[in-house]
């Protein structure tokens, strides 16, 4: 977990070096942090004057006044206690006659991304619905250590959005608005907060638009601002990242994380993906199934390295070179080859061998604490 001044620090240094859309994003968190709407309205106002003046020579002096003031607001304000929000215990759920999901023993905190990975039909929708309560357990127990007054308070506060939404009615930023004021905002801080929530999100251009005019990844967006207006405890999302390229895709978890790790006002997510290395960059914790059954992410660390690469050699003469080294096994997928060492050999020593020996790499990676090795098996 960063900290508030960590966060103020960073945004102050994004403002210095000219990245001001980056800082903007930390500014409307901060904007929220304060759940005031003076500061709504006050952030609101400089993102209109900004569609205007973006490369004007007063936008660093503006910022960062902006920040100054929001991030003032929040300095006496506590910071929220990281703990346990839910808990599974022992937990399983058969599917069908071939198919159960669990055991599952695990546990989600506030501020904290867990990525759910496993190949398809291995149980990662269905865990996601067990988690929102859409789904009951046939055996174990599912606890949720936050306060709610009722079955329907719980249930807003567990947030699931499937790979596949349904449409919405109407402009998008109507259906926002709604959302807003039905969950507790009153008519005037509705605007101001929605208008944020669009803004972090970079969804400003299409409000207006219909919900068959967006693209699946605005979609998911779209969806995603409307979930946040519920001030949810836990976010649980299927397969985010689907239909995305890969600067869209590292855009969206880094929106994610910053926004699990407000100090103020803090959340659990949970995403589905098979972007496996991205997931796992931005996941303080992975969870990953196969045959619905969860692994112990431990049980493959032997101290061995295991290395992923490419190269326009041949498996044949990779192994006549890699044979100097303790190779215990060299396995070809396409393009893409695996190779596992015995010993102590380090991924430095296998880097130096490769300059040594002119082996053409063309991609590398220690996956040697990956989950990727479970895709291996």
């Amino acid at each position: 977990m960063k900290t508030f001044h960590k966060q103020k620090e960073e945004t102050a240094e994004q403002i210095s070096s000219g990245n001001y859309h980056q800082a903007l994003k930390r500014i409307i968190d901060f904007t929220l942090d304060t759940e005031h709407v003076n500061f709504y309205r006050k952030t609101n106002l400089f993102l209109k004057w900004f569609d205007s003046h973006q490369h004007s020579e007063e936008v660093p002096g503006k910022l960062t006044a902006l920040l100054s003031e929001v991030t003032d607001q929040l300095q006496n304000k506590e910071p929220v206690d990281r703990h346990i929000l839910t808990k599974m215990i022992g937990w399983e759920k058969k599917h069908s006659k071939s198919f159960t999901l669990g055991p599952m023993n695990l546990e989600l905190r506030t501020g904290e991304i867990a990525g759910l990975v496993g190949e398809n039909g291995n149980g990662k929708t269905t865990l996601l619905r067990s988690l929102c309560g859409e789904l009951k357990a046939d055996k174990g127990e599912l606890y949720y250590l936050f306060p709610y007054t009722d079955a329907y308070d719980l249930r807003s506060k567990l947030i699931y959005i499937p790979q596949r939404t349904p449409s919405w009615k109407g402009s998008l930023i109507q259906n926002l608005l709604f959302t807003a004021v039905s969950y507790g905002y009153s008519p005037d801080e509705a605007v101001e907060i929605t208008e944020l929530i669009i803004a972090r999100l970079g969804l400003r251009e299409f409000k207006e638009y219909a919900w068959k005019n967006l693209s699946s990844g605005y979609k998911m967006r779209f969806e995603l601002a409307r979930m946040l207006l519920r001030k949810p405890k836990i976010l649980l999302i299927d397969e985010p990242l689907a239909n995305l390229d890969i600067i869209a895709q590292q855009t969206v978890l880094e929106d994610l994380r910053q926004i699990a790790d407000s100090p103020f006002r803090p959340l659990a997510v949970v995403l589905s993906s098979q972007q496996l290395y991205e997931v796992e960059k931005n996941s303080g914790q992975i969870i990953f199934l196969k045959k619905g059954r969860q692994q112990n992410l431990n049980a493959h660390e032997t101290g061995s390295l295991i290395v992923e690469f490419e190269t326009n050699e041949g498996i044949t003469e990779l192994k006549c070179k890699l044979s100097i080294l303790p190779l215990h096994s060299l396995e070809q997928n396409g393009s893409t080859f695996i190779a596992t060492f015995n010993g102590d050999l380090k991924r430095e020593d296998f880097m130096k061998f490769s300059l040594d020996q002119e082996i053409n790499l063309v991609y590398f990676r220690d996956i040697s604490k990956s989950s990727r090795v479970f895709f291996l098996k």
